[in-house]
């Protein structure tokens, strides 16, 4: 359940971070509460995710997998180029996100 938790964290990590642009520097309204509320349940969920695994590897799973996917998403919605050394270093970030919950004690 621990996973579960730590990846709903994630999600609403990615969507509050997605919609600072749209929030224009906080000047719209609308975006502006779903980023405080995306926020506000990522830390939320991530605190949830803490009490059965180690800060360390809650919080290394939670922000390499946010980059991940908000540069995929910017490349995507935003259309943000990526050239092959920043397609390397995201392959590198998930590989140690993977290596870190494959070998960290759980509680």
């Amino acid at each position: 359940m621990q996973y579960f938790y730590l990846l709903i964290a994630v999600v609403f990590e990615v969507s509050g971070t997605m919609l600072l642009p749209v929030s224009q520097n906080f000047t719209r309204l609308m975006p502006t509460a779903a980023l405080i509320g995306c926020y506000s349940a990522s830390f939320y969920f991530l605190t949830l995710a803490l009490n059965t695994m180690p800060i360390a590897v809650v919080y290394a799973t939670w922000s390499g997998l946010g980059i991940f996917m908000i540069t995929v998403f910017g490349y995507f919605v935003f259309q943000q180029s990526l050239e092959w050394r920043a397609i390397l270093g995201l392959v590198m970030i998930v590989g140690g996100v993977i290596l870190v919950n494959t070998y960290a004690p759980h509680k």
